[in-house]
């Protein structure tokens, strides 16, 4: 047993950017001012880093025009577009604060959103996929009665005064996008935005509750964007190609901000992800770096067109969100030419990223870790009662640095629950690290679901689904998946003299809560197993559930 601490300290020649997310904007358009900054392919927009700079800041004084003052909070409910990149950089270069909701939400989730934060504006696009987002709004809120011109008042929101759709036409009750970069005609006047200050809210479920809004400042996400480029050694000219969503922080921090921390340019091949539309993307327009969750990578290998497109531009890019299984990686490697990917490793909380790859690093550890420590950035492991393990051994990861949030908008208990006075983020990751300082992640304390790059919390569905009056009680659990990593599987106790089907618990979920939420298989019983306390045994559902539906299907 080696008598080494598991505890890494990243160290970097570089320093921390002390930038707010409009300054980094800034300074690109200075530097490279006819560098593309922004491709977007289906909406056929090419912009470079001085017409951005240009674009945002009319967004800037549209908002400032309403009235919106540093500090209010802007939701964002929208898939990729380039209205989406512009209300990044606007709101953020007038102190605005831009909650940035899944475009998967349906109403329950979207109102809790809106309440916890008390948003003054939402900008939201008019549809995406099977969701009419203006319907969902008006199933919550059946009239808005105009307090002004263009102001309005909600019972169900009372901090909620403007609507701002995408759309081209006119709506009633609502401002569109368009009209925001007319509105106020002349200069922005360039107010200091302390990097400090809250910049972004992103929602990410808890395994007891509804939905947390994690606080990111400028601080946060500027320097994790920052040094995850730099750990693929980005430069001018690369062109990374951003199929995630824009909506979390793999979009949004390790794409745009990345890019334009090095005067990259961001290419955004479709609304959502849609493999051949990324592989159209990535040959072109030359794309040099590719994001992606594993399940896109497999997706992309196994289209039918794989073979007929030129992806010989392609030289890094990121894994993340969910394990990448060493076929895997060999192939992305071999037959996407991209012998310099990496694999990144983080949380939401953490802005996101604290360990990567490097790109000169072994396949192995690549595959079999989740690479070292990111600068500046601490990490410990620790046992159930917070001493440092050894090294080898697994404990729990906590995290400490310049890119742990600030908490949970207006949640002080919640965030006390993992972020402790010393300033460590406690993960809920089991982990270990190796004499070299490489992490492998073996496990998760919190009861989490990760399906396909998309975080679960199985409390939120069964708080969801004991709302319906035919369950007695659920167990959600995840299982292991081919396609996905895990996908989610709810156990239930039907009430007494009720019979109730798969297919009615499935179509109660279709539309009310996001779609990767929606159980892929469900499950009657008659009892739970539990301790002697009464706990439910979670970890016995799901080894029964995986020997039924294994030896069902032959798997």
């Amino acid at each position: 047993m080696s008598d080494v601490p598991s505890y890494v300290s990243g160290t970097s020649d570089l320093p921390l950017l002390y930038r707010s997310v409009g300054g980094v904007l800034s300074d690109a358009a200075r530097k490279w001012p006819e560098t593309e900054a922004l491709v977007v392919r289906h909406q056929s927009i090419r912009w470079t880093y001085r017409e951005l700079d240009r674009r945002v800041s009319e967004v800037a004084r549209g908002l400032v025009a309403l009235g919106l003052k540093p500090g209010d909070r802007v939701g964002i409910w929208s898939p990729n577009n380039a209205e989406w990149v512009l209300t990044q950089f606007a709101t953020a270069r007038v102190g605005l604060i831009l909650v940035t909701i899944n475009p998967a939400y349906r109403a329950s989730e979207l109102s809790h959103a809106l309440r916890k934060v008390g948003c003054r504006a939402l900008i939201l696009a008019l549809a995406h996929k099977s969701s009419n987002y203006v319907a969902i709004l008006k199933s919550l809120v059946s009239e808005f009665v105009p307090a002004g011109t263009n102001r309005l008042r909600c019972q169900l929101f009372p901090d909620l005064e403007y609507l701002i759709h995408l759309g081209e036409q006119e709506i009633p009750g609502m401002i569109a996008f368009r009209d925001l970069q007319v509105a106020a005609p002349g200069e922005l006047a360039q107010a200091w935005i302390d990097p400090d200050e809250p910049v972004n809210i992103q929602f990410t479920s808890g395994t007891t509750g509804l939905p947390k809004g994690a606080t990111l400042t400028h601080f946060n996400i500027v320097n994790n964007g920052y040094f995850v480029a730099r750990g693929m050694r980005t430069q001018p000219g690369d062109r990374i190609c951003v199929p995630v969503p824009l909506y979390h922080c793999f979009g949004m921090v390790m794409g745009v901000l990345g890019a334009a921390t090095h005067g990259a340019t961001v290419v955004l091949p479709a609304e959502s992800f849609d493999a051949q539309s990324t592989l159209t993307a990535i040959a072109e327009e030359r794309c040099t770096t590719l994001y992606g969750v594993p399940t896109m990578f497999i997706a992309e290998l196994e289209h039918p067109r794989f073979g007929e497109l030129d992806l010989g531009s392609l030289r890094t890019g990121i894994m993340a969100g969910a394990p990448c299984p060493i076929t895997i990686m060999r192939r992305v490697i071999a037959q996407m030419h991209m012998e310099q990917i990496t694999i990144c490793y983080g949380m939401t909380e953490t802005s996101p990223v604290s360990f990567q790859s490097g790109i000169d690093d072994a396949l192995e550890k690549r595959v079999g870790t989740v690479g070292r420590i990111h600068p500046h950035v601490q990490v410990k492991l620790v046992d159930a009662d917070g001493k440092v393990v050894p090294r080898g051994e697994r404990g729990e990861l906590l995290t400490r640095g310049y890119n742990v949030m600030r908490g949970y908008w207006d949640d002080p208990e919640r965030t006390a629950e993992c972020l402790d006075a010393a300033g460590w983020m406690h993960t809920g990751d089991l982990a270990t690290l190796d004499d070299e300082g490489y992490c492998s992640i073996v496990g998760r304390v919190k009861d989490m679901i990760i399906r396909g790059g998309e975080n679960i919390y199985p409390r939120e569905i069964e708080e969801f689904l004991l709302r319906h009056p035919k369950i007695l009680d659920v167990a959600v659990v995840g299982l292991p998946d081919r396609q996905y990593g895990e996908v989610v599987c709810a156990v239930v106790r039907v009430r007494e003299r009720m019979v109730c089907t798969e297919e009615e618990i499935v179509d109660y979920c279709r539309g009310q809560i996001a779609h990767f939420k929606v159980p892929r298989f469900v499950r009657f019983v008659d009892a739970f197993p539990l301790t002697v306390t009464g706990k439910v045994q979670k970890y016995l559902i799901r080894e029964q559930q995986v020997r039924e539906l294994g030896a069902a299907d032959g798997s």
